[in-house]
């Protein structure tokens, strides 16, 4: 539906028959459509923008020489990868000036099914925040991935019919989409006006062609800048990533930078709490690409308007009367750290700290524990791979910065060769499969480690050092997750050497960022003891086994050529 009309009272203090409740007095306030600053006072009653220009009110701000934008809006995002429940998640971007986002539960859904959407969604409706919600069409995201739950084109209906979701999340099984699969086009139908996200990387030409004319329209899983040209030329939106581990928007900016901001937004994807912490959300988007070259008001537009415009958010994105009063103020552009922030017309935060009281305490139920359910403990030979008698094998290649892996082949007998053991443990229906294989490009020389964050099916992953010892610490690994109800551990010599639990369906604390992000660091800090040069030790772990992202992956089924969209053995 469109805009919803103000109250009667927002009315009367539009036409200046009743004294609005706030004046936000003599800022610079950003008009999006236009792409300019309007030197004008600023009225909002009843959670709504009412006017501009002098009025009367219970409340004058002075605001004199700030500059006042609409709330940011998170084009794409997935609340588990911040490792905090609703509350912890919202208490901690209120203040960067995010005040709403798109979200896709697909990592909750895969392992708590609608249960765990609804708790999701249920908690967020006592947030002084907009949590819109997407129907995941991908649980889990390909056959080659065993999940908790999987979902019909019946449960993606219920999602938006009876649970209110915005629109279809990411599409990930763009090859079924291209193909014509009718339970995809059953999907993708049921949104009706509602958008459809995309999840398609390297996808051009033909094949590109016939995933847009199968109904999907966005796009933040983007390799290559002219594939990013290519899709914004035909249409598609492309969405400018900055997360843990892909980080895509200073080297995709440029489409953007020659071409303009239509039809582009920023999107944080999966952004862990440590980098929440330390760079921001959304203002660390504008930030990066004001650096790289883009005016301040087009990157404040792709911050807001763009992903409102995109998303359906028909009260968000302005601050022209009639708007919700979400108003991120600024004393100063340089940095990007808000003054203060108005979510429906009341400050939630200000200088960088939630307002006492304005978040709610609200739980996970007790549910969603322990939820990490094995047949048995792996044993030592259970996660031991034997070489292949040439020694060559199908290897996972992991590289700096991305998640798209390489398939190498190589000797995994010869010490010269970065070579490491990998496997993933099905934790929700305790079958006991088991996955095997090897990474090289972790680093990791002795040790092991094991978590349940593990994109999407979210089984547990491990990988541990090519030595003996390397698979005995594995097993001590993925018992120790299993005993905590899931988390991130690191065992050297078989022994549990740090630890952070994430009992909430294996995925998150119910502790506040401060705490969550001091126990990443130290965890991620205790495994890059054992050789792994990786920035993001855990992070890139989640994604091996995300068998919808090229080149190699590796789920409880094996190893997946996602090329082939097959599953192929280990020895050459």
């Amino acid at each position: 539906m469109s805009r919803p009309p103000v109250s009667l009272r927002a009315l009367a203090a539009a036409r200046g028959d009743e004294p609005a409740d706030i004046l936000l007095k003599g800022g610079k306030v950003l008009a999006p459509v236009t792409g300019e600053w309007v030197e004008t006072d600023l009225a909002i009653c009843d959670g709504a923008v009412v006017g501009w220009g002098r009025r009367e009110a219970k409340e004058v701000i002075d605001v004199t020489g700030c500059f006042l934008a609409p709330g940011f809006v998170d084009a794409h995002m997935h609340l588990e990868s911040s490792k905090m429940w609703v509350g912890e998640y919202v208490r901690a971007v209120l203040p960067m000036g995010t005040t709403a986002v798109a979200a896709d539960p697909h990592e909750i859904a895969n392992v708590a099914g609608l249960e765990g959407i609804q708790a999701l969604i249920e908690s967020a409706e006592h947030m002084p925040f907009t949590f819109g919600v997407a129907a995941s069409p991908c649980v889990p995201e390909s056959p080659f991935a065993s999940s908790g739950a999987a979902f019909t084109p019946s449960d993606v209906r219920t999602l938006i019919e009876e649970f209110g979701a915005i629109g279809v999340a990411e599409v990930m099984n763009y090859p079924a989409v291209i193909n014509g699969d009718p339970e995809f086009r059953e999907i993708i139908a049921s949104a009706k006006w509602r958008r459809v996200d995309g999840h398609a990387p390297g996808l051009r030409g033909n094949s590109l062609d016939a995933y847009l004319a199968a109904g999907v329209e966005s796009d933040h899983e983007v390799f290559e800048l002219d594939e990013a040209h290519e899709k914004r030329q035909k249409g598609m939106w492309v969405f400018l990533r900055q997360g843990s581990v892909c980080q895509d928007l200073v080297r995709l900016l440029p489409t953007v930078l020659t071409n303009g901001p239509i039809g582009s937004a920023f999107c944080t994807d999966d952004r862990e709490p440590d980098l929440l912490r330390d760079e921001g959300h959304l203002n660390h988007c504008i930030r990066l690409a004001v650096d790289a070259g883009l005016s301040v008001i087009d990157a404040l537009r792709v911050a807001s308007f763009f992903p409102a415009m995109y998303h359906n958010f028909f009260h968000l994105g302005q601050l022209g009367p009639g708007f919700q009063a979400d108003v991120v103020v600024f004393d100063k552009l340089e940095g990007f750290n808000p003054t203060m922030v108005f979510q429906k017309g009341k400050l939630v935060a200000r200088d960088g700290k939630v307002l006492d009281g304005v978040v709610p305490q609200v739980s996970p139920p007790q549910s969603l524990y322990n939820r990490v359910r094995l047949h048995h403990e792996p044993t030592v030979q259970e996660l031991t791979i034997e070489p292949p008698a040439n020694g060559m094998a199908n290897v996972i290649g992991v590289s700096h910065g991305t998640v798209r892996t390489k398939a190498l082949q190589l000797d995994v007998t010869d010490a010269k060769n970065d070579i490491a053991r990998i496997a993933v443990v099905e934790r929700h229906k305790a079958t006991g499969r088991i996955g095997l294989g090897y990474v090289s490009g972790y680093g990791i020389q002795r040790g092991a480690i094991a978590s349940t964050v593990a994109h999407d099916a979210h089984n547990i992953m491990v990988v541990g050092a090519r030595d003996e010892q390397g698979a005995a610490d594995m097993a001590v690994a993925v018992a120790r997750v299993a005993e905590i109800g899931g988390g991130q551990v690191v065992v050297l010599n078989g022994q549990i050497i740090n630890e952070v639990a994430l009992p909430v369906c294996g995925l998150m604390s119910d502790q506040p960022l401060e705490i969550v992000a001091a126990q990443m660091d130290s965890v991620e800090h205790t495994a890059k003891e054992l050789g792994i040069t990786l920035e993001s030790p855990f992070m890139t772990l989640s994604f091996l086994g995300l068998s919808v992202i090229p080149d190699l992956r590796i789920t409880d089924h094996g190893l997946i050529d996602v090329n082939l969209f097959a599953p192929i053995p280990v020895a050459l």
